[in-house]
């Protein structure tokens, strides 16, 4: 694949780690766990469409369903579609491990009321994971309304708690098989970056360095998270999201000598997602991007300090926004966020009122941190992701960390800090 021919593979000393039961029963212990601390009686896991596949928790597997978990007795996996029983069927003719096997065909309102009754959960305290969520596009949770009413009109007998939030902070503290796919997935990103680094170029299109950062990624057995990919060239850019010739029909933009290369990945793999923020600058480099640059990577350095065991979320993000505001910087993103799940998500938007023209967009104001004060522990997985704004100008880097007892593992170093090529 163009210059990245020598990465087909990632070499971690363990190719493609999996989960054993063991980790399966340690994650159902947690779950019954806080399922008596709540005097809960099951708990209706969704994933559905969600960005996070809460699902996949419970199941290490994902088939856009919902679990029905009783506090005693076997779960029972609702399927959107027979074809991903069949799927099941080959995994475990193939060798394959089930963590759940009984697997049903429906996710409407309907047959999640079958399920309770046939359970004699009727009059029953349920959990509900889906109503509400902090991730990504999720604010008000992703259980269709006409499911939910469906429940509810039919079981209107039972008591029913979201503990989404808290059922996602279950999934914070990672285990060690856990953190095995953590790095494994952020070796896979540090790889795409370095691919990214050699094919960026004066004259390639925007869609050639897409494509060759997702053959790195889907080559080595990962996947990607929605948004997938954003991308943005250009000497001054503050546009954030996948590339516009995603969706509106028009040629993808050819990288100029003087560009801003950024980049923000998403591989995911075995549930776990991990993120790298690329910047490439093309040379001659614009004063004021060097300037960016510089004012992100002390961000990036004073969350390597701040984030640390017994700190709240809280006090890293604003550990992390000092050197950006105190130097009159803005941001657009946040400066840190929480990963596997991406619910913990730092302040928005602070300054944004620099950028010019932003005044005549209704809706767009600083964005605060909910959950700040989520105790940092051992085992967190966080997105550090800098960025530093002046007017127009931008630069994004930033990647994966895992807490330690000590600080913090660095997973990813390429995009840590701006590069700059001929």
């Amino acid at each position: 694949m163009g210059n990245g021919k020598d990465k087909e593979s990632v070499d971690t000393g363990k190719a493609h780690p999996t989960l054993t039961l063991k980790e399966r029963d340690r994650r159902w212990n947690l779950i019954k766990g806080l399922m008596e601390k709540r005097g809960l009686d099951c708990l209706i896991v969704a994933g559905l469409n969600g960005r996070e596949q809460f699902e996949s928790y419970v199941t290490n597997d994902y088939v856009q369903g919902i679990v029905i978990f009783p506090l005693h007795g076997k779960p029972i996996y609702l399927v959107w579609t027979s074809t991903r029983i069949t799927r099941h069927v080959e995994n475990i003719l193939r060798g394959g491990e089930a963590w759940v096997d009984d697997l049903r065909v429906g996710v409407r309102g309907e047959h999640i009321v079958t399920v309770l009754r046939e359970q004699g959960f009727d009059s029953a305290t349920i959990g509900v994971v889906g109503l509400e969520s902090w991730s990504a596009g999720e604010t008000e949770g992703y259980i269709p309304y006409k499911t939910w009413a469906y429940v509810l009109a039919y079981l209107p007998n039972a008591t029913y708690i979201d503990i989404s939030q808290e059922f996602a902070q279950l999934c914070l503290v990672k285990s060690e098989e856990e953190l095995d796919l953590v790095r494994y997935c952020a070796r896979i990103g540090e790889m795409a970056c370095e691919t990214m680094l050699e094919v960026t170029t004066p004259g390639i299109s925007e869609s050639e360095i897409y494509a060759n950062i997702m053959k790195v990624i889907f080559s080595n057995g990962a996947c990607t998270r929605s948004p997938h990919l954003i991308l943005a060239t250009g000497v001054d850019n503050t546009s954030w999201g996948p590339p516009m010739w995603i969706h509106q029909p028009q040629p993808p933009r050819l990288v100029q000598r003087g560009d801003i290369v950024m980049a923000e990945l998403f591989p995911c793999y075995g549930g776990f997602e991990t993120q790298q923020q690329m910047t490439v600058a093309l040379k001659p480099v614009h004063p004021v991007s060097r300037e960016c640059a510089e004012v992100a990577r002390h961000s990036y350095e004073e969350g390597l300090k701040a984030l640390c065991p017994g700190k709240t979320f809280r006090e890293v993000a604003d550990a992390m926004e000092v050197p950006i505001v105190k130097r009159g910087y803005w941001h657009l993103t946040p400066l840190i966020h929480s990963l596997a799940p991406m619910s913990w998500v730092g302040h928005m938007n602070v300054g944004i009122e620099q950028l010019p023209g932003i005044e005549s967009y209704k809706g767009i104001t600083e964005v605060r941190i909910g959950g700040e004060e989520l105790v940092i522990k051992p085992g967190m997985v966080f997105e550090l992701e800098p960025n530093a704004c002046r007017g127009k100008y931008r630069v994004n880097i930033g990647g994966s960390v895992i807490v330690t007892k000590g600080g913090v593992e660095e997973l990813n170093k390429l995009p840590a800090e701006m590069r700059i090529v001929n």
